[in-house]
């Protein structure tokens, strides 16, 4: 089978680097891709927005599968588009999607289906929002509504705060369009939990647990990013708890989602906040996370074209998904600056010696790109150095030894991930 995979990032790579173990894969391509995922797929310039540029080379081509990445082609409606043409393509329908792309329609979807999560409110004039915060006081949370790349949300633990947040947000237009609304919500309280499910609009399976390190500094300081981290699994994450998300979490959700007219297929992404009341919802996802997607698919045993043509053919409920009982840590190293202004077109070196050195270890990469035969930087988010150990403090260890054997200028990285399950 031929797969096109949609975008560049190191979900990408980590998805290529899963679908290249299957016997069932004859052939990847990647668009646009990144320095990393030209060693095992053909990269192909065609940028992941470009969704007639992409529904032409999977029709010339003739793409068996396509398996979107990035949350924009899948609020731009290229699975509607491709399956229009009569190509499979893997991810949720543009209504579906919007479950991530509306952080406003997510909150009344949850209050409806009696779906556990913050209280909130969405406002759509600064002033009202303002007025809001004046009269409720702090801590809260301000979100801009739309797609900000993990950055729309301020974590204000003061008034003065929350109100700059939605000045930022709503007058200064940082995040553009999606920030034309904003939600104001409650602050909740205790340790966060990724969890990734796969569903055929029917059955869901999760997989393992993770924790995302949203935070660029040590200590959960500075800015939210795309994500300078995760491992798997969540040590806090217990069978107990998984039940009963499950049941009260991602089984309302799809159900919720399909009774409004939004029947959702591929994978889901539920934030959650393990709260002293039970889990709650914080944001959703409409597709992988990144970077959970690559400490949790290197423990990930089972084929994963088995588990896209079960979910194709409505018959996830027959399968049983295989883990790895090891550990796994993914540190994001990032250009500095990064989640602010960063400089491109560094040189990376030591990938090579961390290849050699330890097969523990893989380095997906990101924000990186070839240029006349050297590796260089090319994003914010430039590598996710990812280990498997037989434990977290195993994984952390392997992870951080290579970390210290590649060099680019500026770099920067968390020195603390997986700390709270250390």
């Amino acid at each position: 089978m031929r797969f096109l995979v949609v975008g560049g990032g190191g979900r990408e790579h980590a998805l290529i680097w899963k679908l290249s173990q299957s016997p069932k894969v004859t052939k990847i391509y990647c668009a646009p891709g990144n320095g990393g995922t030209g060693d095992l797929a053909q990269n192909v310039s065609i940028q992941a927005d470009d969704i007639e540029g992409l529904l032409k080379f999977a029709l010339d081509e003739q793409i068996d599968w396509t398996i979107v990445g990035p949350e924009i082609p899948l609020m731009l409606g290229l699975t509607d588009k491709f399956r229009q043409q009569g190509l499979k393509a893997f991810g949720p329908s543009q209504k579906a999607a919007e479950i991530e792309g509306s952080k406003a329609l997510a909150k009344e979807l949850m209050f409806k289906y009696g779906i556990p999560t913050a209280q909130s409110e969405a406002f759509v004039d600064s002033k009202a929002a303002i007025d809001y915060i004046n009269k409720t006081g702090a801590p809260c949370v301000v979100k801009a509504d739309g797609l900000a790349a993990g950055k729309g949300v301020v974590v204000a633990m003061d008034v003065a705060t929350a109100i700059a947040a939605v000045e930022m947000i709503m007058q200064d237009k940082v995040f553009g369009e999606s920030g034309n609304k904003v939600i104001i919500e409650e602050f909740l309280e205790g340790e966060e939990v990724s969890i990734l499910a796969f569903t055929d609009g029917q059955s869901i399976l999760p997989m393992v647990s993770a924790q995302d390190h949203k935070r660029a500094y040590d200590g959960d300081e500075g800015p939210n990013t795309g994500g300078m981290g995760a491992y798997s699994p969540a040590l806090i994450y217990t069978k107990e708890i998984a039940n009963k998300v499950q049941q009260t979490i991602l089984e309302p959700t799809i159900k919720g989602l399909a009774a409004e007219g939004r029947a959702y297929t591929g994978v889901i992404y539920a934030g959650l906040m393990l709260t002293v009341e039970g889990p709650k919802v914080l944001e959703y996802n409409a597709r992988f996370g990144d970077p959970e997607t690559q400490p949790v698919l290197m423990r990930l045993e089972t084929d994963l074209v088995e588990v896209i043509e079960a979910i194709d053919k409505q018959e996830l409920h027959l399968l049983s998904l295989k883990w790895s009982p090891a550990a796994t840590v993914c540190v994001v190293m990032a250009a500095g600056g990064y989640p602010g202004e960063y400089g491109k077109g560094d040189a990376i070196t030591g990938l090579d010696k961390v290849a050699l050195e330890d097969s523990a270890v893989y380095v997906f990469q990101a924000g990186t790109k070839k240029e006349k035969g050297q590796l260089v930087t090319d994003g914010g988010r430039v590598l996710g150095v990812t280990a498997r150990g037989k434990d977290i403090k195993a994984a952390v260890a392997s992870a951080y030894k290579a970390v210290e054997k590649i060099n680019f200028s500026k770099k920067q990285y968390r020195k603390d991930i997986a700390y709270k399950a250390l």
